[in-house]
């Protein structure tokens, strides 16, 4: 019997063995399926843009109205060489101007409001009553206060990101565990440190998360005034490219938008993760 035991004590630890080697295993599939995520984002869209190719090319799709995109690449390549740079700064200049505006007091406010409980009983009412009202709407209204130039497009902007940047704000820092807030009090920090080294550490990853989708909406906002009350932007550019039934040149527009906005939110992640190492990303 006791000989029998020796070798079942001697195989006791094989499966620790085995989970190691299985763990060793599991690092060479992680990558290739890292890579096999990258080559499928980037196919998926060229399999879109061939498709689309092929059915314009068919006559499926009307190329009056659904253009092949080798004819919008060309038309893109013109424009790029006259007017598509200048409409490019002056739309990412108001953009920008509008966004600082209202992200930068929301983000304050914000902090505010999810530190004293009693600013943010008294703003809430106020931010539920006023955010439901398309932005849109009151462009009008914001043009006759602001007139037709560039003061009513930053305003525009601003207002609609301003909130945005608020509400995710606040949420953040409401959320953060009080146990921080607690051991900044018992080590003696004022109000000013506790937003400054507690507050804004501790809601970034929500900021962040109004900073994008307030950066979407300013563009979005954007457009939408220029289109109205503008000479010149890529809004400017689609409007008037649909007025004179220049449908390439109106995809130009809108595929500059979106490539816009996957660079910023690039650009936009590059920087959280700068800011937050710790913060683990897919």
């Amino acid at each position: 019997m006791s000989q029998s035991s020796l070798p079942l004590e001697r195989s006791a630890p094989l499966p620790r063995v085995r989970a190691r080697a299985g763990s060793g295993e599991g690092r060479p599939r992680a990558v290739s399926r890292a890579v096999a995520e990258r080559v499928v984002a980037l196919l998926a869209p060229l399999a879109l843009l061939a498709l689309w190719e092929l059915l314009v090319r068919t006559r499926v799709l009307d190329p009056r109205f659904f253009p092949a995109p080798t004819s919008i690449v060309n038309t893109f390549a013109t424009l790029a060489a006259t007017s598509l740079p200048g409409h490019i700064g002056i739309s990412l200049s108001r953009a920008a101007i509008g966004f600082a505006l209202g992200a930068l007091p929301a983000i304050l406010i914000g902090v505010v409001m999810g530190l004293v409980p009693l600013v943010r009983a008294a703003l809430q009412p106020i931010i539920g009553a006023l955010f439901p009202i398309p932005k849109v709407a009151i462009l009008p209204l914001v043009m006759l206060i602001f007139g037709l130039d560039e003061r009513s497009k930053w305003a525009i902007i601003a207002i609609g990101v301003f909130f945005q940047v608020l509400i995710s704000t606040a949420a953040g820092v409401a959320n953060i565990d009080k146990i921080y807030l607690d051991v900044g009090r018992n080590y003696g920090a004022g109000r000013l440190a506790t937003l400054w080294t507690i507050a804004l550490p501790g809601a970034l990853p929500m900021i962040f998360a109004g900073l994008r989708l307030g950066w979407g909406v300013s563009l979005l906002l954007l457009v939408t005034a220029e289109m109205v009350a503008a000479k010149s932007g890529l809004g400017y550019l689609i409007w008037q490219s649909w007025q004179t039934f220049a449908i390439e040149e109106m995809y130009v527009g809108l595929v500059t938008i979106a490539g816009l906005g996957i660079v910023s939110f690039w650009l936009l992640d590059a920087l959280e993760s700068w800011l937050l190492p710790w913060k683990a990303r897919p």
